[in-house]
């Protein structure tokens, strides 16, 4: 309990209490409306919060529903099943994975141009942080629409739009890792007579790693609502946006959970191993925290 595994229980326990709550508040009154049209009377409290808590669409589905419907699609289901999440999860994943490779070096490119150059840090820095002041749900179909008007289809718009949220956190943090090698250290590199590129490789670089795999973990997770939110304005037909997207059109708040919550997973595990690589390449480096 003194470390991090107890509290996470603690907080796990008590969202899931508050949950169990919730769906029986929300479920309530469409309980109440299904016993008024079986003329149903003398309900007890407890059938009405069992009826509550098994609901074929409810307002808001219990928890032991999200994972019946999880079990349901990844285990009973085959994986190249369109029913089956994990091949919607699959499809989600190959676009923020696309993205965020694309990102995150378009992101350390262009941190190395602002830090080498003062035009750069002055022009684009700015344009860089206000690109994200621009909703990700206004920009999306304009991208798909762009690409597509010059040929340009399938995965790689989505990719864009991850690529577009996934850039930014990678390029302030590493123009911050680049610039905090101390003053000393660079005069020291000076009297040693290094190039810019030797001060960059042995210096600069070797600073920033920490800094790069902190935005990383910021820039993936940030991918992936790109990946999500990317396949809303495209009609498609698979992917976990597209089976949000067919949730809400039939009313499946269950899918609609049961996807959010394998998104959340998706995000947590991508965020996991980059953290397991950072662990591992700051020991390799001697710099193990």
């Amino acid at each position: 309990m003194r470390g991090t595994t107890g509290p996470v229980i603690v907080v796990v326990l008590a969202l899931l209490a508050i949950w169990y709550v919730s769906a029986v508040l929300l479920n309530t009154p469409f309980q109440h409306d299904i016993y008024a049209r079986a003329k149903q009377t003398n309900v007890s409290i407890a059938q009405l919060v069992g009826d509550t808590l098994a609901q074929e669409r409810p307002v808001l589905p219990a928890p032991h529903q999200v994972v019946a419907e999880m079990w349901d699609t990844t285990v009973n289901k085959a994986v190249t099943s369109k029913r089956s999440l994990v091949y919607h999860t699959w499809i989600t994943l190959s676009t923020t994975l696309l993205g965020f490779l694309i990102g995150t070096l378009l992101g350390v490119l262009i941190a190395i141009g602002i830090v080498h150059s003062r035009v750069l840090d002055k022009s684009l820095m700015p344009w860089v942080i206000s690109s994200q002041t621009i909703p990700i749900l206004a920009i999306a179909p304009m991208i798909i629409v762009v690409l597509n008007a010059v040929g340009i289809s399938g995965l790689l718009p989505k990719a864009m739009i991850s690529t577009y949220l996934s850039f930014f956190p990678v390029t302030v943090g590493m123009v911050k890792g680049l610039r905090s090698p101390e003053i000393i250290h660079l005069d020291l590199m000076h009297t040693y007579s290094a190039t810019k590129l030797q001060a960059f490789l042995k210096l600069r670089l070797p600073y920033a790693v920490p800094y790069l795999f902190t935005s990383m973990k910021i820039g993936i997770a940030a991918s992936l609502v790109g990946a999500i939110v990317g396949e809303l304005p495209t009609g498609a037909v698979a992917g976990l946006g597209a089976r949000l997207l067919a949730g809400s059109y039939y009313g499946q708040t269950v899918q609609i959970w049961s996807a959010l919550i394998m998104a959340a997973l998706l995000a947590g595990s991508l965020v996991g191993l980059i953290g397991l690589a950072e662990r591992i390449t700051l020991k390799r480096m001697g710099m193990a925290r």
